[in-house]
Parts: C-alpha cells; structure tokens; sequence
C-alpha cells in the first residue's frame, strides 16, 4: 500500500495493489476509483485536495492500525 500526495496536481492517491488498473470511476465530484480487470478496487484518488483537506500537513502523515 502506498500513498502519494503530488503538491502540483493537489491530489492525493492511494495505491492498495500493483495490479494494473483496467478502468477508473468517478464514485463522487473529485473521487476516482481505479478497478482491475476482476472488478477489484486497486487504487483511490482524490482531486483538489487541498479545498477538501484545508490546513492539512501532507508532509506529516500519520498510520494507524486498529488492533484486532
């Protein structure tokens, strides 16, 4: 899983595989979800990011992941 934040395009982009993508859909104004070709999500994008996330540091992310 990677995430990638690219300042100049203001998008944020969450890789949840290397499977390539066989087609994206945009689910919400400025949300595009990425699909393999068995229909399984592979990537999430989120357009001008910084109207969405005002104030937010992208270069301070944190990860969290909730005990089991």
């Amino acid at each position: 899983m990677k995430l990638k934040v690219d300042q100049q395009a203001d998008a944020l982009y969450l890789t949840l595989t290397e499977a390539p993508a066989s087609r994206s859909e945009e689910v919400s104004p400025g949300i595009i979800v990425d699909y393999d070709d068995q229909e399984r999500v592979v990537g999430i994008e989120m357009l001008h990011l910084s109207k969405r996330a005002p104030g937010v540091e992208t270069r301070r992310l944190l990860f969290e992941a909730v005990p089991l």
